[in-house]
């Protein structure tokens, strides 16, 4: 805590009292109430995003090895609109950080191969799984809830071999990437509500392709909203490309890998919810195809 006291002296700001939330410190000053936290070296991404006039993060007070920046309450708002917004101010995020960075097959052809891989190991390792579990004479609660899904996980997996054949077909001839900044974060919990718009905790924030903002949203709140309206409205103001969407519905079919490696109670729990997220996913990218066939009738 003394280092935390000595680099907000050398700020000019004095510290009436702490707290520890998390790994954030929230301290009392002179100047009013600051969240510190260890800095993950990203000096660059607020340096860059300041030259793109995107604001939407509480004031930074300094950013060496801790970045101390203003407290920000949040107004308590309905999780539905809070939603909305969030997905609104994710979409502006990328907007103002569009780039293309030249590029080659071989970097398409190597996302590819690795996408293939790990749906052919995942179809191995539940091929494994389900044979261990066919061979014994009583299966636990979670094994049998397994085995009653099992032909879904695996038509999951087909689907997704299927998209990324389709996917290879897409990025053919392809030599520029469309890049971002991407928050790679995303999560209610990260978005504050007050006079304006404000994302927190930015440590993981990197430049990348922009579904992967879509993508951990989606799995974080997946059961929570109509994740196709939500991509709906992104869409209005950032429209993804063909091989970026088809990209995104590549990671939300492909199935977690699900580990025999907690209580049984909440063994049932994680395979439940991985069920539920599997059908989900198919169900999303049902509607959106439909959407996009009425989209293209109409035009």
């Amino acid at each position: 805590m003394k280092e935390i006291s000595d680099l907000l002296k050398d700020c000019d700001i004095r510290a009436i009292g702490y707290e520890k939330k998390g790994n954030v410190i929230l301290a009392d000053t002179n100047i009013g109430k600051l969240a510190i936290k260890k800095n993950r070296n990203k000096d660059y991404i607020f340096n860059y995003l300041k030259t793109r006039n995107f604001n939407y993060y509480p004031e930074i007070i300094s950013n060496e090895q801790y970045v101390v920046s203003k407290y920000v309450d949040d107004i308590d708002i309905p999780e539905e609109q809070k939603i909305e917004d969030l997905i609104d101010l994710v979409s502006l995020l990328h907007s103002k950080t569009t780039h293309y960075k030249e590029t080659s097959e071989d970097e398409y052809k190597r996302i590819y191969e690795d996408l293939s891989n790990n749906f052919e190991y995942l179809y191995e390792y539940y091929t494994d799984i389900i044979s261990i579990i066919d061979d014994k004479v009583f299966m636990s609660p979670s094994e049998y809830l397994l085995a009653r899904n099992i032909s879904f996980i695996f038509k999951s997996i087909e689907l997704g071999r299927n998209y990324i054949e389709r996917w290879l077909d897409e990025i053919n001839g392809l030599t520029k990437m469309r890049l971002t900044i991407v928050h790679n974060n995303l999560d209610l919990s990260h978005y504050i509500k007050n006079n304006k718009d404000f994302l927190i905790s930015w440590d993981k924030a990197k430049v990348d392709i922009p579904i992967f903002d879509l993508y951990n949203l989606y799995n974080n709140h997946f059961m929570d909203f109509d994740f196709f309206e939500l991509l709906k409205r992104y869409e209005k103001v950032y429209p993804l490309k063909k091989y970026e969407l088809g990209l995104l519905f590549i990671l939300i079919t492909m199935p977690g890998k699900i580990e025999f490696n907690d209580s049984e109670f909440n063994m049932c729990i994680k395979i439940s919810n991985e069920i539920d997220k599997l059908y989900k996913s198919n169900s999303i990218i049902e509607e959106y195809q439909k959407f996009s066939k009425v989209r293209v009738d109409e035009s």
